[in-house]
């Protein structure tokens, strides 16, 4: 597998060129995710109202679903270098499929608790799920050099990007099928969380033709060796931006639009419909600009901006402003995340990155696993402005530690097209 994966042929879009033709399989399945994932996150408020549960039972919930994808993806760097890529992603979607055919036929709070814990069901608006780290274990190691790694991971997040807009816009089938069928307003809820786990399916099938390319690594070891003290450094620091995020995730901003402004659930699916699309349209631009500025500007430098954006929306007097700050929010919000993976992927050796990419991400998931319960409990004491303010000076100060902390590094500061081109 590893020979084919470096003597894949000049692809197409959405490939950069080098990278073999089986990944299109991975964009996919990120693309089918990132679709119930935006409807799930703008209809889970809705659905556990209906079934009589509170703000803060969406907190907790919410919680609970991060929790669970933090400890299930530190599992998954731990074994890591025993088993190999593919199977870790089979068995994923297989919890996919059965998450969504829990949470459809469940009502009470606490059964619905353990499934967010165990399953793989995603409040927010980034994959925070077990999938993430093996995924970009296997794009990093199909990319034939720095350029097309960096492309490839915007691409990658592009197309979730793209298909979370999609999926938000798609939280307006419920009322649909409502108005235009005998279907209970509850059931058509619950017929959306068995289409999450019928795409469970569909990803399972997708995976099944991805090739390993964890053979060889898996041979040498995975744990953190070299790396270990970068990738700490690295983790500690997303925590802070992890937790920040946490205490705005999709659901509950959907929550906030609702309270505060009295939006409809189909205004607030059309609403996170056009974010997605702007925070698709920065992520063309995120490659270009770190090619040229380096992943550490890039990060640093759209990320900031977006918060100050954030900040302001928290204080609009009128739901007008507000969403044109969020908007102006997501345009520059995500162009960090491409950066961000590809660079965590090119401080470490090929060996090392599915732990890498583990071990930073457990930490962000724990972290964002405790904001939504405060987050929650401030909508729920109508401290409605807080989330949003905490999230937004959270994350600038994340930015700027980042910035002092890696400054000095060769590979933050880079522009991509000179690190691929080093002796």
């Amino acid at each position: 597998m590893m020979d084919d994966a470096a003597r894949a042929p000049r692809a197409s879009w959405p490939l950069p060129p080098g990278v073999a033709p089986w990944v299109r399989r991975i964009l996919v399945a990120r693309a089918l995710r990132a679709f119930t994932d935006g409807y799930v996150a703008v209809l889970l408020p809705t659905y556990l109202l209906a079934l009589g549960m509170g703000w803060l039972d969406l907190g907790l919930i919410s919680t609970s679903t991060l929790a669970g994808s933090a400890l299930a993806t530190l599992a998954i760097g731990a074994i890591a270098g025993r088993i190999a890529n593919r199977t870790l992603l089979l068995g994923a979607a297989l919890l996919m499929a059965a998450t969504g055919a829990a949470f459809a036929g469940l009502s009470d709070f606490w059964p619905l608790a353990m499934v967010a814990f165990v399953g793989t069901l995603n409040p927010s608006s980034g994959d925070v799920s077990v999938f993430l780290p093996v995924e970009h274990a296997e794009l990093a190691g199909a990319a034939p050099n720095a350029d097309a790694r960096t492309a490839l991971f915007a691409r990658y997040t592009l197309i979730g990007s793209l298909f979370g807009a999609l999926g938000a816009l798609g939280a307006a089938i419920p009322a649909w099928l409502t108005t235009h069928s005998a279907i209970a307003p509850l059931d058509a809820l619950r017929a959306m969380f068995a289409a999450y786990g019928v795409v469970g399916v569909l990803v399972w099938w997708l995976y099944r033709g991805v090739a390993d390319v964890s053979g060889q690594t898996r041979a040498r070891g995975s744990a953190l060796v070299h790396s270990r003290r970068t990738v700490l450094r690295l983790a500690a620091l997303f925590c802070i931006d992890s937790f920040a995020g946490g205490l705005l995730v999709n659901a509950l901003l959907a929550a906030w639009l609702l309270q505060r402004f009295g939006m409809s659930l189909a205004a607030a699916g059309t609403f996170f419909f056009w974010s997605g699309l702007c925070t698709t349209a920065s992520q063309l631009l995120a490659p270009y600009v770190a090619r040229r500025i380096g992943l550490l500007r890039t990060m640093v430098f759209t990320h900031i901006p977006a918060s100050c954006f954030l900040i302001g929306a928290a204080v609009s007097p009128n739901l007008s402003l507000a969403l044109a700050l969020l908007l102006a929010r997501s345009s520059l919000s995500q162009m960090d995340v491409p950066a961000r993976s590809a660079f965590v992927m090119a401080v470490v050796t090929p060996e090392e990155r599915v732990a890498a990419a583990s071990f930073t991400a457990v930490p962000r998931s724990l972290a964002s696993a405790c904001g939504p319960s405060l987050g929650g409990a401030l909508l729920a004491g109508g401290w409605l402005a807080a989330p949003l303010l905490a999230c937004g000076m959270l994350k600038i100060s994340y930015d700027i530690a980042l910035l002092i902390s890696f400054r000095h590094h060769r590979d933050a500061q880079e522009p991509a097209h000179a690190r691929s081109h080093r002796p």
